[in-house]
């Protein structure tokens, strides 16, 4: 009868020895009472059976690991030998790392190394097998050590985190992205991470306090980078753990109305920043994957732009006085042209500002609107569901516009629609990729779009650039020799003495000597006789040379205008223009 009791003491005590336990306890290297004691109290502590079995002083960690190396024939490793600088974090989900107390050295093809105290758990190797889709190979190393350097890898991330919000002051309560009910419901705690949050919101006010334009998050195989877009060139901010990339970026997704389970083709999306109680900041975002991650942009969109008026812009009186005379006809064509990021639609905009009156009815198609405007119809263009800028302008065109806006002239069906509009009693403006207003003709001409077609529509091509504009506190007189700014393209009669180039020197109100950009135009009327060129088919150097003589500055002689005039350097202006 003893007998059969002392049999069922095991399976009557109130806490089940692990495998590992029972196999160290075969071993000889532990105590049955020893263990157990072990497991009730890790089951009270809420701790691991392993970390309770070495504080007990019946056998050490070390002792520990190197019995379940020998038992179980798995490679033993001495954390101390790792640099956990190195560890490639990004390769298991943290809370993976933390619940199971394991933690990932290397990947090689289709399979992860993972240091673990107890290779038993199959639990966890299921799991990382299915987060990772990679088979697992484990690697024995000492509990208490693999605990520290678990805890050393979370902590290394909320605090580098929190090293960044916190920096410099910061009211988190008058910053705000309202996510709708909808979203609410499918956003988990890895999105929530108050860290993680707390760090977008901080570089999202930091990038408009600092009049950025972009905002680039980017992951590399080691690292991650944040880098704004600063009057025109980029400037790395922050540098945060690269555990962080997913987090942040199912954050960004999920207030931006994209697919948060979607990493393997680029999305578009737009959220909102509400910064007070009545301040609100549109952003642009677009996702992109690459080798190591989505690298996610985001563009500020300022309302405000818009509406500061066309002196704000930087045309020169009768660069100006072109471009208001031919927004007022009564219909034609309008180009601007410039690559991305020179400003198109600001300007496109500030004219549709002054055109926008309660009798004119105007109605714009963009690749998306980037600026909400009130009083106008705006269209966003979605060509998965059909709607082209051609179906869009279709579709104006039955709506009895006066003023219309096309965000960009990319194809024929939508050119030779424009241009019919533009015929027909319309004003039309809209955008193209060109370098400069006389090769915009021959582009046209190039897309299929007849001669007498371009004539008899387009009435003002505006190319234009955007330069650094120097900084006023701290720019002084450049030294530049006779001879280069004959080569940069100054006539002699130029270079009379009568003013002074500057140079970009750096104080702490600008970056690098610049504050703020100033636009470079070349405004470009369609005359009597570039409609003879153009019927005739005529190339873009003649078109080029009848504008000169016709008291049209190039973009270069318009950039060294401005050089004169000391609001940029000639190092910017021989940078963002071509002779």
């Amino acid at each position: 009868m003893a007998a059969a009791d002392n049999l069922q003491k095991p399976s009557a005590a109130p806490f089940a020895i692990p495998g590992l336990g029972r196999a160290l306890i075969s071993a000889g290297k532990v105590s049955q009472q020893a263990a157990e004691a072990a497991v009730k109290k890790a089951a009270t502590s809420r701790t691991p059976f392993i970390t309770e079995l070495s504080q007990s002083g019946e056998i050490s960690a070390l002792e520990i690991a190197e019995t379940i190396s020998t038992m179980f024939s798995t490679p033993l490793l001495d954390l101390n030998a790792i640099d956990s600088q190195q560890l490639p974090r990004e390769l298991l989900d943290p809370k993976i790392s933390t619940t199971y107390r394991v933690l990932a050295l290397t990947k090689r093809g289709n399979r992860i190394t993972v240091a673990t105290a107890d290779p038993t758990q199959q639990e966890a190797a299921e799991q990382i097998k299915f987060t990772t889709q990679l088979l697992v190979d484990w690697v024995v190393v000492e509990a208490d050590k693999l605990q520290k350097l678990i805890d050393q890898t979370g902590k290394s991330v909320s605090e580098s985190l929190d090293s960044y919000s916190n920096s410099g002051d910061f009211d988190f309560d008058d910053v705000k992205i309202e996510d709708t009910p909808e979203e609410k419901d499918n956003i988990g705690a890895d999105v929530e991470d108050a860290p993680v949050v707390k760090f977008l919101h901080k570089m999202l006010l930091d990038a408009f306090n600092m009049r950025a334009s972009d905002l680039h998050f980017e992951p590399y195989e080691h690292n991650y980078r944040v880098r704004f877009r600063v009057d025109g060139e980029l400037r790395e901010i922050a540098s945060p753990p690269i555990a962080i990339k997913d987090k942040l970026a199912s954050r960004i997704k999920v207030i931006s109305r994209l697919d948060i389970s979607e990493k393997r083709i680029p999305q578009d999306g737009r959220m909102k920043l509400k910064v007070g109680p009545d301040r609100v900041i549109d952003f642009r975002v677009s996702t992109l994957p690459t080798l190591f991650g989505e690298k996610i942009v985001i563009r500020i969109l300022d309302p405000s732009s818009a509406k500061m008026g066309i002196e704000a812009l930087g045309y020169e009186p009768e660069e100006k006085e072109r471009l208001l005379k031919a927004i007022k006809r009564p219909y034609g064509m309008i180009l601007v042209t410039g690559p991305t990021g020179s400003g198109k639609t600001v300007s496109l905009y500030t004219c549709l500002n002054l055109l926008n009156q309660p009798g004119v009815n105007i109605a714009t198609a963009e690749d998306p609107s980037e600026i909400n405007m009130p009083g106008v119809n705006q269209v966003n263009v979605n060509e998965k569901a059909g709607l082209t800028f051609a179906a869009a302008l279709k579709s104006f065109l039955r709506q009895d516009p006066d003023i219309i806006m096309v965000g960009e002239i990319r194809d024929l069906e939508t050119a030779d629609i424009s241009i019919k509009a533009a015929q027909t009693g319309h004003l039309v403006l809209s955008t193209l990729h060109t370098n400069d207003a006389p090769t915009t003709l021959t582009r046209m001409r190039n897309m299929g779009i007849a001669p007498f077609n371009i004539a008899s529509s387009v009435i003002l091509i505006t190319a234009q650039r955007l330069a650094r504009r120097l900084c006023p506190q701290c720019k002084e007189p450049a030294d530049i020799p006779h001879e280069a700014l004959l080569e940069a393209g100054y006539n002699e009669d130029e270079l009379d003495g009568s003013w002074t180039s500057y140079k970009p020197v750096g104080c702490p109100a600008c970056n690098n000597g610049y504050k703020g950009r100033v636009g470079i135009y070349q405004v470009m009327p369609i005359s009597e006789e570039m409609q003879r060129i153009i019927l005739r088919d005529g190339s873009a150097l003649e078109i080029a040379a009848q504008s000169k003589a016709e008291g049209v500055r190039s973009l270069r002689a318009s950039g060294l205008h401005k050089v004169k005039l000391g609001q940029t350097s000639l190092e910017e202006v021989l940078a963002v223009t071509n002779e």
